[in-house]
């Protein structure tokens, strides 16, 4: 059971099959543009979306408003320095803000990045600034039901290839996503950093964490990495992040809130030239674009986010949720992560191309019939210079502490009825320019069958 009593509700709107056609036509079919009043079941996202503690309600009383040196900021920064080792702590509104600083003070216009794979936020911010992100994910990660344990990681091999090569000098960072949200939700094995970490410090290079999902990354190392079984989650995050120069956090995740983002780091030049962006960009250096009561929050959220039972149930739900949509007929991405069950529409979809995104075609299905909220992590998310991403994904998010397992039954029961029209379902065509992150506003039409 959830280790946790539900202390406040909120109405669950239902709309009828009808309402909700309407409403798809009404937004070009971009589920980002419907209202959340007009969603059943909300699983478009983890970010932002999770049910706070009482502890944390109460902790937003102790807000500190001052706009320099407030109080929530010094129980911010002691809390988040003693979960992750770096001295130097920069609050951010979100994770974006904190790539945008952070990339904009470390690389120069022509430099690359590898990763184990680029978020989409990541890689935009990445191109903006004229440099090139280059996604290097373990040969695992390309069978969807592979059951390796940390599909999440690196491949080591083109890594070294990459710096050895001609564009070796232009590497400015490695990033590793942990956990890896383009690459299914996958996790990154202690091993794996560790020799990324040799790697980088071989070829001088810094390597960065883009730790947004950094507690549930630690979990899936304590259950799944031989030798590490009888340490804590907060153990094995300590040991995560003492093996990288900085990391940058949305902590609308694993911050167990509802917004805000970090910059932590080691080098002091650094963190002063990231504190003077910080101020022209999001605010002075103890508040970073945050309230008081934000501050507070996240320095509770911080603490509870690493509570083993939490942690467990957790990843027990994701293990569920995955394993009845498979029962229901839905190809499933595995092993189950824990942020989402990420569903295989291209090879539910096999007669819909990636060019027509069948990942649209199911997660507009969704929320058709049941008023299911889901998004697309296949070409229209990812694809980049023309090229078709490397699957066609539709991510089923949980968000944090917020739905019961009979509300996630009631998606299975949509997902199962959805499965049996497949191949009434039609591809989408696009219209409209097409911006780094076009899947947030893109104006897409249902194509005619046949």
């Amino acid at each position: 059971m959830e280790p946790f009593r539900i202390k406040t509700v909120e109405p669950i709107p239902f709309l009828s099959a009808e309402e909700r056609q309407q409403i798809l036509d009404e937004v070009d079919h971009n589920i980002f543009r419907v209202r959340a009043c007009d969603v059943t079941i909300d699983l478009l996202t983890d970010s932002g979306t999770t049910a706070m503690s009482s502890a944390q309600w109460s902790a937003l009383l102790r807000g500190d408003e001052s706009y320099a040196g407030g109080s929530s900021y010094e129980r911010f920064e002691q809390t988040a320095r003693e979960l992750t080792g770096f001295p130097k702590m920069i609050p951010t509104h979100q994770g974006r803000g904190a790539e945008r600083i952070l990339f904009t003070e470390m690389l120069s216009p022509g430099q690359i990045t590898a990763s184990n794979t680029h978020f989409d936020s990541t890689r935009a911010n990445i191109e903006m600034l004229d440099c090139r992100a280059v996604d290097l994910p373990c040969p695992e990660a390309a069978d969807l039901i592979d059951q390796s344990p940390f599909k999440g990681n690196i491949d080591l091999d083109q890594l070294r290839e990459l710096l050895a090569g001609p564009d070796g000098e232009k590497l400015g960072a490695v990033i590793m996503t942990v956990t890896n949200n383009a690459g299914g939700g996958q996790p990154v094995s202690l091993a794996n950093l560790r020799s990324t970490q040799e790697v980088c410090q071989k070829y001088r290079v810094p390597l960065l964490l883009d730790a947004s999902r950094f507690a549930e990354n630690a979990h899936l190392i304590v259950a799944r990495e031989p030798g590490q079984e009888n340490r804590s989650p907060r153990e094995v995050a300590r040991t995560m992040f003492d093996l990288a120069d900085g990391c940058w956090a949305s902590l609308k995740k694993d911050g167990l809130s509802n917004t805000g983002g970090l910059i932590a780091l080691r080098d002091t030049e650094t963190a002063a030239r990231c504190r003077e962006l910080l101020i022209a960009w999001e605010g002075f250096p103890t508040y970073g674009g945050l309230t008081g009561r934000d501050l507070e929050a996240l320095a509770q959220g911080l603490r509870e986010v690493t509570e083993p039972a939490y942690l467990a149930d957790r990843a027990e739900t994701a293990q569920w949720f995955a394993d009845a949509l498979a029962e229901a007929g839905l190809p499933v991405m595995r092993p189950a992560s824990c942020h989402a069950v990420y569903a295989d529409a291209g090879r539910l979809l096999p007669h819909i191309p990636p060019t027509e995104f069948p990942g649209v075609a199911l997660v507009c299905e969704l929320y058709r019939a049941a008023g299911v909220r889901t998004t697309e992590f296949g070409t229209l998310t990812l694809g980049h210079d023309d090229k078709p991403a490397p699957h066609e994904l539709v991510r089923l998010a949980l968000p944090r502490r917020v739905y019961t397992r009979s509300h996630l039954e009631y998606v299975v029961e949509a997902v199962s009825d959805a499965v049996g029209r497949a191949e009434q379902l039609t591809g989408y065509e696009l219209a409209g320019p097409q911006p780094p992150m076009r899947h947030f506003t893109a104006r897409l039409s249902p194509l005619r069958k046949g």
